[in-house]
């Protein structure tokens, strides 16, 4: 078992989880009920687009896992794939197309400071950031400037998946 393999294992039996994103390491508590519920309504509503633009699949895991290329690890809240990744036990390789971070008391500042810049960097086509505190949604696209709205907000992502958020 790795360094990170323990270390990993180690936080969840202390009840926080572990992320490293370009050298900086994280850690953060359990999400509360709210998180979880937000989490859960915005899957639900993960879908192809009406008029699709590419046969992707819109398949969505929460809380897994994702080691990049770089060796970095996250854990977003919700990762949009166009098919399933190859790993079932493992960290998963396969890139999302897009990422939802649900923000939590105390860590917006890990969630748009660190994750914003580091999705990006690593390609992911659509980063969105929901505070269910006030309803804020901020969605950042490589190319685009950031776009503000308050939930509910309707989404098309670049895969051709839609999402409520």
């Amino acid at each position: 078992m790795s360094s990170v393999e323990e270390a990993i294992r180690l936080g969840e039996a202390s009840g926080v989880r572990l992320e490293v994103a370009g050298g900086i390491t994280t850690w953060e508590a359990f999400p509360s009920v709210r998180h979880q519920r937000a989490v859960d309504r915005i899957r639900a509503s993960i879908q192809p687009a009406a008029t699709p633009i590419t046969d992707c699949g819109c398949v969505h895991y929460a809380d897994i896992y994702i080691q990049f290329p770089d060796g970095s690890l996250k854990r977003p809240d919700i990762a949009i794939f166009c098919g399933e990744p190859e790993e079932q036990t493992t960290a998963v390789t396969m890139l999302p197309e897009a990422v939802i971070e649900i923000v939590s008391p105390d860590y917006e500042g890990k969630d748009l400071s660190v994750g914003v810049p580091f999705f990006l960097r690593q390609g992911i086509k659509d980063v969105i950031v929901f505070d269910p505190a006030t309803g804020e949604v901020r969605h950042f696209r490589p190319s685009h400037s950031e776009q503000r709205y308050t939930s509910p907000q309707s989404i098309a992502l670049t895969c051709g998946c839609t999402v409520t958020v």
